[in-house]
Formats: structure tokens, sequence, C-alpha cells
């Protein structure tokens, strides 16, 4: 009767028990060393604060014609008018070959679209699945940045050549479409990504 033969390796031991204490010494590693990294890791997160800047949600309801607030959106001050129909009306007379900035400067459209109000105001928003927005308010409203493309100071409402905004500090004169018209500012002031989430309400960003 042949007897079994058990094989150990150079160190007496079994190689599958040596297998497992590798295995097992590596995994404690791996686990320990995730643990020690992982704050570094989170710390680079963006805080909730931060968060909770990349949007912000406007009650359109409250505005009524003529009105203009002023938001925070990313840290910046961001205009939202809802326009009367004769500035939505001098807005569209406007020939855009004649404007100093012919580029829509909104982030609802692609690069290089023409600097129409359509093209500007919040007819470019999204509209969220079952929401219902009426064209005319859709079209009165209009949501940019707050600061002058010149050297970023905050223009006067319902000032300038144009009724509109006015940057008292260097002179730049923006529409009723916050289209650069006079002035050194060298663009249109910025229109954010927009969507309605609901009939009376307009998320930034």
């Amino acid at each position: 009767m042949t007897e079994a033969v058990e094989h150990t390796g150079a160190d007496g031991q079994e190689p599958s028990r040596r297998d497992f204490i590798y295995i097992a010494t590596g995994g404690a590693l791996a686990v320990g060393g995730a643990f020690t990294i992982w704050p570094f890791i989170d710390q680079m997160n963006p805080a909730a604060d931060t968060l909770a800047l990349a949007s912000t949600e406007v009650n359109i309801a409250e505005l009524e014609e003529g009105q203009e607030i002023t938001v925070i959106y990313r840290e910046r001050p961001h205009f939202v008018r809802r326009r009367t129909a004769a500035e939505v009306e001098a807005a569209r007379g406007v020939n855009i070959a004649s404007l100093p900035d012919r580029d829509a400067r909104n982030f609802n459209l692609g690069d290089g679209a023409p600097a129409t109000d359509e093209n500007r105001s919040a007819m470019t928003a999204a509209v969220a699945e079952g929401v219902e927005i009426e064209d005319a308010l859709r079209a009165s409203l209009l949501v940019t940045s707050a600061n002058c493309t010149h050297l970023g100071c905050v223009p006067t409402e319902g000032a300038g050549d144009y009724g509109a905004w006015f940057c008292p500090c260097h002179g730049s004169h923006y529409d009723t479409s916050g289209r650069i018209r006079r002035g050194p500012a060298p663009e249109n002031l910025s229109v954010p990504v927009m969507t309605f989430t609901s009939a009376s309400v307009l998320r930034l960003g």
C-alpha cells in the first residue's frame, strides 16, 4: 500500500497556508491604506455650501412687470428682470449688425449664436417635463450676470442711454436685453444656464 506524501515548502509550511497569510496581510494593508488616504480624498470634494451655490432658484411668480431683483449664483450677482412689453419690443427692434458684440453670450445656446433678444431671454431656458410656461412670460424674463464685462463693476439699473443698465465706473451702457451698446465693455452681459422647474420657479445652473 502506497503511503500519501505531504508536500511542504522550503520553510516546512504548507503552500496553501502560506498563500493565505500573504493574501490576508496584503488585504489588511490595502484596507488600512484606504482608510488612511480617504480623509485626504474627501477633503477635495466640494463642501455642502459650495454645492448649494452651484444652483439658485428664483420665484418668478413674485416678479411683477418692470421689476428686477438681484440674486447670487455661483458667488456672483445676477440680474433677474421681468421686462415690460415696451422693453421687449425695444430690444427686439435693434439691428444686430449695429451691436459692438453680436454674440448672444448665452450658456443655454451654442457658441456663436446671434445676439437677438430671443436668444438672450428665458425663451432659451429648458423646461422640465410636465411644466407649462406661457411664451409671453418666458420672453419677458431676462437673467444676466450683474458684473460689467469691462472691469466687473455692478451696473446701475434703469440708467444710461438705453434705460436699462449703466456702469458709472467707466461709462458702459447696456440695453434692455443686457447687450453692450456704448462704452469700453467688450461683451454683452452673459446669460446663465436656466431651467423652469415649475410654472413659478426658474433655476439657475
